[in-house]
């Protein structure tokens, strides 16, 4: 569940800075994943303001928002969503055969 959280949360901060991008001096924003603790239980999702004083303007977006990098991160979320909700599709389907069995 927490990948699913995660992932969809980082898809709402790109998304967030794709639709700022033409928006003057608005400061994109990243997110970061982490390993929840105690280690093992999942993951969590750390969003912050990018420093752009040292990167260069390359998207060319007055925000500083590059498009190629924020596609890129949104398809790679989207990818890990739905990683997450399989995962959790299988587990569901072991548990019921484990409740089968037993039955």
């Amino acid at each position: 569940m927490t990948g699913l959280q995660a992932n969809g949360k980082a898809l709402g901060v790109a998304a967030h800075n794709t639709a700022n991008m033409n928006t003057d001096h608005f400061v994109p924003q990243g997110a970061t994943f982490n390993e929840a603790r105690p280690a093992g239980t999942g993951v969590t999702l750390s969003i912050a303001a990018r420093d752009l004083s040292a990167v260069e303007n390359v998207g060319g977006a007055p925000s500083g928002t590059d498009p190629a990098a924020s596609i890129v991160n949104s398809l790679v979320y989207k990818a890990g969503f739905e990683l997450s909700a399989k995962l959790i599709q299988a587990a569901d389907e072991r548990l019921g055969t484990l409740i089968d069995i037993r039955a």
